[in-house]
């Protein structure tokens, strides 16, 4: 086999995965749990930072959907409308089997939307809640953070511990997993990344960037399990990459002093790790050595990446939970909390409750 050959050979990887939990040292393994029985145990409202500004050739819809993807959402809007799904606009991927609120765009230049649009909306499980028009698109990415309000049931709910692994969730921080969801069932998603990877990906193999996206949470999956298992996730390393709580703003720190490690404490910055791609990594020291050792277990991946020109990016290792409460009823707990834009509530759920999809 040539060296090409080897580099381009996919690298193997046992599913599923056995990433650790960060409370599992001191708690142990979490009991049995239930959620998402029914849509209505799974809530999520998308928080953005503006509002429309009442004019302009966009239609935007806040809208409350069940037992809907967002895909689904935008092509029966867009039918709706008769345009193409690629003039609807969103800015997040909300899970199907759930009650999300979020605001979608459609693009109606001079003309007003079809009459009885919501009650058309509202047959199909989508109920509009307000609309306004705007000058341009809804973006992908834009919004703020996501609003979470979840029941479990179960064993896991009797559990004399799971306060004191709230309490400790809400003190020190969650580990900042991508969820199950983004690799497919029995990690599909991963399998056909390697594969498309492996012989080179092109566009029209992957027109919404799933497989890049699920090799690269991958990756990063893999550099949050090694520093979960040495404790040293929610620390600074020499060299670190530490991204600002709440913002995009990062800088990389040499040797990290007391004050620094003071602000880590107070999840006021987090260490970060690196989604794959194309450019220089501006990390140092021992965390730049840790990204070389990820290339080296995972090659074809890490040069696929490479090959298929994505940008290397970072993100935080750790979540601040904003604004959470939990509260207890007969049989059954709810939880709500606020996560930035990008994170996966069942990161937070699989260190309280056991269950398959976690």
């Amino acid at each position: 086999m040539s060296d090409t050959d080897a580099r381009r050979e996919p690298d193997a990887i046992a599913w599923p995965p056995s990433w650790p939990r960060v409370l599992d040292a001191d708690f142990g393994p979490p009991p049995a749990g239930e959620y998402r029985a029914t849509p209505e145990d799974f809530q999520v409202a998308e928080v953005l930072d503006f509002a429309p500004e009442g004019q302009g050739e966009h239609l935007w819809l806040h809208v409350e959907k069940r037992d809907l993807t967002t895909a689904m959402a935008v092509r029966e809007l867009a039918r709706l409308c008769e345009v193409s799904p690629r003039d609807v606009g969103y800015s997040g991927m909300k899970d199907r089997v759930a009650v999300t609120r979020q605001w979608l765009s459609v693009q109606l230049p001079g003309r007003e939307a079809p009459t009885g649009l919501a009650e058309a909306l509202a047959e199909r499980g989508i109920r509009v809640l307000a609309e306004a028009r705007h000058p341009r698109k809804l973006k992908r990415g834009v919004h703020r953070a996501n609003r979470f309000r979840l029941r479990i049931t179960g064993p896991a709910v009797a559990d004399p511990t799971l306060e004191a692994r709230w309490a400790r969730l809400v003190e020190q921080g969650v580990a900042n997993y991508f969820g199950p969801q983004r690799f497919g069932p029995d990690g599909r998603n991963l399998q056909r990344a390697r594969s498309l990877l492996a012989r080179g990906w092109r566009k029209r193999d992957d027109r919404d960037g799933m497989m890049l996206s699920a090799a690269r949470s991958f990756l990063f999956n893999e550099q949050l399990a090694e520093r979960v298992h040495d404790g040293s996730w929610h620390r600074l390393l020499p060299g670190e990459v530490a991204i600002l709580d709440g913002t995009a703003s990062q800088f990389t720190l040499e040797t990290p002093d007391a004050e620094l490690e003071a602000r880590a404490a107070r999840l006021d910055l987090h260490g970060s790790g690196v989604l794959w791609g194309v450019g220089g990594s501006v990390a140092a020291g021992e965390a730049l050595d840790r990204e070389a050792r990820l290339a080296e277990r995972y090659p074809a991946l890490c040069a696929g990446l490479e090959r298929a020109g994505v940008r290397l990016a970072r993100r935080a290792l750790r979540l601040r939970l904003g604004e959470p409460t939990l509260t207890r009823g007969e049989g059954e707990l709810w939880l709500a909390f606020s996560l930035p834009r990008g994170a996966f509530a069942t990161a937070v759920l699989r260190e309280l409750i056991a269950h398959p999809t976690l």
